[in-house]
């Protein structure tokens, strides 16, 4: 009999640009990108990831990137109060994760972890970036394009989508000004329904191709991991999906990670990384008794 098929397998291949435990790695991004990393802390990577709390459109990714660089400090004309009568203090370069009671608060934090920050990026051979969407927030009395709004009134904002030229001119100039680095790109799986599902698509294309182009520019530093396609063709049952049937379950993200594993991660550390991975389920299990 002919074997029923019940997945679309998407087919990932090798990278050639690969992680190991002992790299110096950064990932930055969306929710994603904080799934990816918690698996990585979990089992020993030398990971720094999401200083400034979650990212999610590449001109907030890439002004991250010139800051860990750079590693100048935050100053008090960077404090923003936020909205909603929330009573805390935080900045348009931070997710409100960071916020703190005052600015003096919010500054040691954000320049505290900064330095860190910076000093991992300096360091770091290799980025995973996870880019979320391509819808932008602009602070209209400035022009900045923010990382978060802090829940200030939306008429202060402008909204506007990256075109594919923009988005790949941002990533282009981000792999070249970083020469000494390789890079994964990968595209959230999570799909921003408030945009609707044609919106979405729109959104999530406009990333792809970018990625596409800067992977096509520097093919020997670049490379793309199909987190999106995974889990909207080969996981598409809804099983797959928590609750809000948008984001990935524990479960989608454990097989996704180990379709990155497969992906990027050395054969020689394969045995290393299982070890590593009874271990930290062994860390978790209590004694009843």
């Amino acid at each position: 009999m002919e074997e029923l098929k019940l997945q679309t397998p998407v087919l990932v291949g090798r990278s050639r640009v690969e992680v190991s435990p002992d790299d110096k790695i950064c990932v930055l991004g969306s929710c994603f990108a904080d799934n990816i990393g918690d698996k990585m802390a979990e089992l020993g990577f030398n990971a720094c990831v999401n200083p400034f709390g979650t990212l999610y459109n590449p001109v907030s990714v890439c002004n991250s990137v010139s800051r860990l660089s750079s590693g100048i400090p935050f100053t008090e004309d960077e404090c923003v109060e936020m909205g909603s009568g929330a009573g805390l203090v935080c900045s348009f370069s931070h997710h409100t994760s960071f916020a703190r009671s005052t600015a003096e608060e919010f500054l040691d934090h954000a320049n505290t972890s900064l330095a860190a920050a910076s000093k991992a990026w300096n360091e770091a051979g290799k980025v995973i970036i996870t880019l979320g969407t391509a819808w932008c927030f602009e602070y209209i009395p400035t022009g900045e394009i923010v990382s978060n709004c802090l829940k200030i009134d939306q008429k202060l904002f402008r909204r506007k989508r990256l075109s594919v030229q923009e988005t790949s001119v941002l990533l282009r100039n981000l792999v070249g000004r970083n020469p000494g680095k390789e890079f994964i790109f990968t595209v959230s799986p999570i799909r921003h329904m408030k945009d609707g599902a044609h919106g979405n698509q729109l959104s999530k294309s406009i990333l792809i191709l970018a990625v596409e182009d800067v992977c096509n520019a520097f093919p020997e530093r670049c490379e793309y991991f199909p987190a999106y396609e995974i889990l909207l063709d080969e996981l598409r049952d809804y099983r797959f999906y928590a609750e809000d049937l948008v984001h990935p379950s524990q479960q989608a993200v454990s097989l996704i990670w180990n379709r990155f594993v497969d992906f990027a991660v050395p054969q020689s550390c394969l045995a290393g990384l299982e070890a590593r991975w009874k271990e930290a389920r062994r860390s978790r299990h209590r004694n009843i008794h």
